[in-house]
């Protein structure tokens, strides 16, 4: 498996592991931070897969812009997670193995970025 599977492969963990998690949160959130946390979970992996379908010939800055977006709504999850954790929405060993998740894939992510002139 090379290095952007793998990638995606984490990525896609991660978004069924906010979905599963986010289950349990309160009804009272479903509009509010349940919503928001799926959409930037979402995000991170429909931005990257754009961004590298379009890598090829003079698209190095739109394929860079495509990752920040991902990057940044990883990120975004991150304190989402934070926040859940801190309301009691999310128990202390889902937001354990997300924030695991999220930090492996912010790492391969900006190595990507990191890389691109």
């Amino acid at each position: 498996m090379g290095y952007h599977d793998e990638l995606k492969l984490k990525m896609h963990q991660y978004v069924k592991s906010v979905y599963k998690a986010s289950r349990n949160f309160p009804r009272d959130e479903l509009y509010g931070l349940t919503s928001q946390l799926r959409r930037a979970a979402l995000s991170i992996i429909l931005n990257y897969i754009e961004g590298f379908a379009r890598r090829k010939g003079d698209n190095c800055k739109v394929y860079k812009n495509f990752l920040e977006i991902s990057y940044g709504s990883l990120k975004e999850t991150k304190y989402l997670i934070y926040f859940a954790l801190s309301e009691n929405y999310l128990k202390q060993d889902d937001y354990d193995l997300l924030s695991k998740l999220a930090d492996d894939i912010g790492g391969m992510v900006w190595g990507i970025i990191s890389k691109i002139k």
